[in-house]
C-alpha cells in the first residue's frame, strides 16, 4: 500500500511527464515516422520516468528528451529490419498537423514528407542530431550528451544531415503552390488527362504507393513523367468513383483524403521541385490511416 508521500510523488511525476509529453512524442514521431512506434516509445519513457531517481534530476524535460532520443536510436535498428518484409514502398505515417497538438516540438522542422523521406536515408545518430538541432534548437553540447559523443562530433552529425537535406528543401514550393499543384493534379487525374498530368510533373517524378499489400496498391515505384502520367490516367475511370474527397493538412502540408463509406482509404499528397511535382505519395495502408481524421470526425 502506497503512502501519501509516494502518491504525491507519483502525481508530481505524472504532471511533469504530461507537460513534456508533446515534446517526447514530437521527437519520437520525427525519428521513427510512425505514430504507433512513437506512442510505444512514449509509454516506455513514462515507465522509465516512474522508476527513475527523480529527486536527483534537476531538469526533467532534459532527462525525458535524452531517454526518448536514445530509445528511438535503438528502435530505428529494429524498425528497419521489420521494413525489409514490408510489401512495397514504405512511407512515413501521415498525421493531421492542423488539429493534432501532440506533435508538440516547438518548430515544424522535420515534419514534411520531403524532409522525412530524406531522413530515412540518414544514420540513426545523424537523424537524432538533426531533429534535436533543427526541430528543438538544442545546442551542440547538449546534443553531444544525448547521443553520447563530443560537441565537435555532434556538429559534424548535423552538418552531414543538412548536406543531405538542404538541396531538397531549397526546391520545395510554398504551401499555396503545393495546394495549387495538388488541386491541378487531382483534376487531371480524375479526367485521365495524360498530357496535363505530364505537364505538372518534373522529368524525374516518382509515384510511391504505401499499401503493404492492400488491394489496388502499386507494389513498386513508378518513375518518369510519361510513365507516371500514364499510370495515373490508367485507373482514372474506376479509382475515384464513389469516393468523397476532403482537403486536410498532414505533416504541415496540403493533402487529400479519399473517403469511401465513411472510411479513409487513401491519403494523397505530393512533394515539389520548384513549380513541378517531384513525388506523388499515396498512403493506402490501413494501419497508417488510423490516425488521419476527416473534418467530420
Amino acid at each position: 500500500m502506497r503512502s501519501d508521500t509516494e502518491e504525491t510523488g507519483l502525481d508530481e511525476a505524472a504532471r511533469q511527464f504530461q507537460g513534456a509529453r508533446p515534446r517526447v512524442f514530437g521527437i519520437a514521431y520525427r525519428m521513427l515516422g510512425s505514430v504507433a512506434d512513437a506512442e510505444d516509445v512514449v509509454q516506455d519513457v513514462w515507465i522509465r520516468w516512474q522508476t527513475a531517481e527523480r529527486g536527483s534530476i534537476r531538469e526533467p524535460v532534459a532527462f525525458l528528451t535524452t531517454v526518448t532520443t536514445r530509445l528511438c536510436i535503438n528502435a530505428l535498428t529494429s524498425a528497419r529490419a521489420r521494413r525489409e518484409t514490408y510489401i512495397g514502398p514504405w512511407l512515413p505515417e501521415p498525421v493531421n498537423t492542423e488539429d493534432d497538438p501532440a506533435l508538440g516540438a516547438e518548430r515544424g522542422e522535420a515534419l514534411t514528407y520531403a524532409v522525412m523521406i530524406l531522413l530515412e536515408r540518414l544514420k540513426p545518430t545523424e537523424r537524432a542530431a538533426y531533429v534535436l538541432r533543427e526541430a528543438l534548437d538544442y545546442p551542440y553540447d547538449r546534443i553531444a550528451e544525448i547521443v553520447q559523443t563530443t560537441p565537435a562530433a555532434s556538429r559534424q552529425l548535423v552538418s552531414r544531415a543538412r548536406k543531405h537535406l538542404t538541396a531538397e528543401k531549397r526546391r520545395t514550393a510554398s504551401t499555396a503552390d503545393q495546394r495549387r499543384l495538388l488541386a491541378a493534379f487531382l483534376a487531371a487525374a480524375q479526367r485521365g488527362d495524360t498530357a496535363e498530368l505530364e505537364a505538372l510533373f518534373s522529368k524525374d517524378v516518382v509515384s510511391y504507393t504505401d499499401g503493404n499489400g492492400v488491394k489496388l496498391a502499386a507494389r513498386t515505384p513508378v518513375a518518369g513523367s510519361q510513365r507516371v502520367a500514364k499510370f495515373v490516367a490508367a485507373f482514372s475511370r474506376h479509382f475515384w468513383q464513389g469516393k468523397r474527397i476532403e482537403w486536410v493538412e498532414v505533416n504541415g502540408q496540403p493533402a487529400l483524403l479519399l473517403i469511401e463509406r465513411d472510411r479513409v482509404d487513401t491519403a494523397l499528397t505530393i512533394t515539389t521541385a520548384g513549380h513541378s511535382i517531384s513525388r506523388v505519395l499515396w498512403i493506402m495502408s490501413p494501419d497508417k490511416l488510423r490516425h488521419v481524421t476527416t473534418a467530420g470526425a
